[in-house]
């Protein structure tokens, strides 16, 4: 799919044989899951290779951030999915020419889609290819420190589920209660990493951007790239901590399991104890012995009753006034 910003471009997609007409005045084209057609077009305006999605997936960084023929090549990993539970990032190139921006994206991100909206209602945001190339920065950046926010609470809201006070009662539902904590954080932590990949990429794109020399003449830009460089910086510090005390939420839930375990263990422990006496006493009066003193004695059923009752309420007695119980 094709999209074409810029005075007097449509705002619908449009076709390859099509958008010869408005090529003229378009500033950015757009190309999502692009079809040959649209590769060769957009090569033509550009005069330079699109890079192939197996291309734009390779991981170094001489791979994604170059220059080539006066075009700046640059393709840097964003976040999309979050909304549908499954988190994840895609690569996204942008090629910066003198005259246009294109961008080749084979996902629909959410900082995409509200650019899009905004730059059909005021064509001031397409007025130049960085003006745009600098926005969409803005929105994807904003994205970011949005996830991250949102994780951020969502690690709180996991503290306090971890180190609240439960009375014996709630322990009962511990295993359903930790089984569930255990899958909160490792929704948190799939969050975190694809964001950490989101910000490294776009940390670095964004220092190779500066460096490149349309940039460098780029008086009324500069402060907002050295803006977006810091935001992105400050998020990357941001993501390490948020991942730090992840990894400390994490050992705490797995101490508080064992502590569970060794409560249930303990209880255990003092039913045997408590069970032990009166089993002694009756492993005793069980024996077959013909001469033995309380079988012939009236009161001996009774008594040995009661001794088996009292020896199993003195351990529990003592168990709860320790506090094992």
């Amino acid at each position: 799919m094709l999209r074409l910003f810029g005075p007097g471009c449509p705002s619908s997609p449009v076709d390859a044989d099509d958008a010869a007409l408005c090529l003229e005045s378009a500033v950015w084209l757009d190309l999502l899951n692009p079809t040959n057609e649209e590769e060769r077009l957009a090569e033509k305006v550009i005069g330079t290779n699109i890079p192939t999605r197996e291309e734009m997936q390779e991981i170094e960084p001489s791979s994604r951030l170059y220059e080539r023929n006066g075009a700046a090549v640059m393709t840097m990993a964003v976040l999309y999915g979050i909304d549908r539970g499954n988190p994840s990032t895609d690569p996204i190139t942008f090629i910066l020419t003198e005259e246009h921006l294109v961008t080749v994206r084979y996902v629909e991100p959410r900082p995409f889609v509200a650019f899009v909206q905004h730059a059909q209602a005021d064509e001031q945001l397409t007025g130049d290819p960085v003006t745009v190339l600098i926005r969409l920065l803005d929105a994807i950046i904003d994205r970011q420190a949005d996830e991250l926010e949102n994780a951020g609470r969502e690690l709180d809201a996991i503290s306090n589920h971890i180190f609240e006070q439960r009375t014996r009662r709630e322990r009962r539902n511990s295993e359903l209660r930790y089984e569930a904590l255990m899958l909160r954080i490792g929704e948190v932590q799939r969050l975190l990493s694809r964001a950490r990949v989101s910000s490294v990429s776009t940390s670095r794109m964004l220092s190779f951007l500066g460096a490149t020399e349309r940039m460098r003449n780029e008086k009324l830009h500069a402060r907002h790239l050295r803006s977006l460089s810091d935001d992105a910086r400050a998020l990357d510090d941001h993501s390490d901590f948020l991942a730090e005390n992840l990894n400390f939420l994490l050992d705490a839930s797995l101490g508080m399991i064992t502590l569970e375990q060794n409560f249930v263990m303990k209880i255990f422990s003092v039913v045997a104890v408590v069970l032990m006496p009166p089993t002694l006493i009756a492993g005793i009066y069980g024996m077959n012995f013909i001469h033995m003193p309380e079988l012939a004695w009236i009161a001996g059923y009774p008594w040995s009753l009661a001794l088996m009752l009292a020896s199993a309420i003195l351990p529990y007695w003592i168990a709860r006034r320790r506090g094992w119980l």
